[in-house]
């Protein structure tokens, strides 16, 4: 029999790629007895997601850093940045004490999924939207970009 995380967190995100799926679920399932485990396994969840946002994935801040180079929103940087210091402190001793205020651990799972939104979910919207345009409406759109 399966039992329900007693944790109020959500469920990942449908877009969630596939080779984060088991790290997520493993700390929803863990959460409410442990948030400091389910908080290092959110910060892996987030270095697997990388290579899937098109950086390396061997370095969390590096890879942040390259995202914000290239253009990332605040608010993503932000929350990305949210993910790897509380999942770092889930394993390293800090100013975070999880064990003390696990809603922080709890919070993740929402950031985590906000992540997947911006980055995964509405740019792959967009596309499937623009493809569907008349071909003679892209032409145009390819001509006028090919002059800026």
């Amino acid at each position: 029999m399966i039992v329900p995380s007693e944790a109020p967190v959500p469920p990942h995100h449908s877009d969630l790629p596939e080779t984060c799926i088991s790290e997520y679920e493993e700390a929803r399932d863990i959460v409410a007895r442990s948030p400091r485990a389910a908080a290092a396994l959110l910060r892996l969840c987030v270095q697997k997601l990388m290579p899937e946002l098109g950086e390396q994935g061997k370095n969390i801040n590096d890879d942040i850093g390259s995202l914000v180079k290239k253009g990332l929103p605040i608010e993503v940087q932000q929350a990305l940045d949210y993910c790897r210091v509380v999942g770092n402190n889930g394993v390293h001793p800090g100013e975070i004490e999880l064990t003390d205020n696990p809603e922080i651990a709890y919070s993740l799972f929402e950031m985590l999924n906000f992540i997947v939104e911006d980055r995964i979910s509405r740019p792959k919207k967009v596309e499937g939207l623009y493809k569907i345009l008349p071909e003679g409406a892209l032409t145009a759109v390819k001509k006028r970009d090919a002059t800026l």
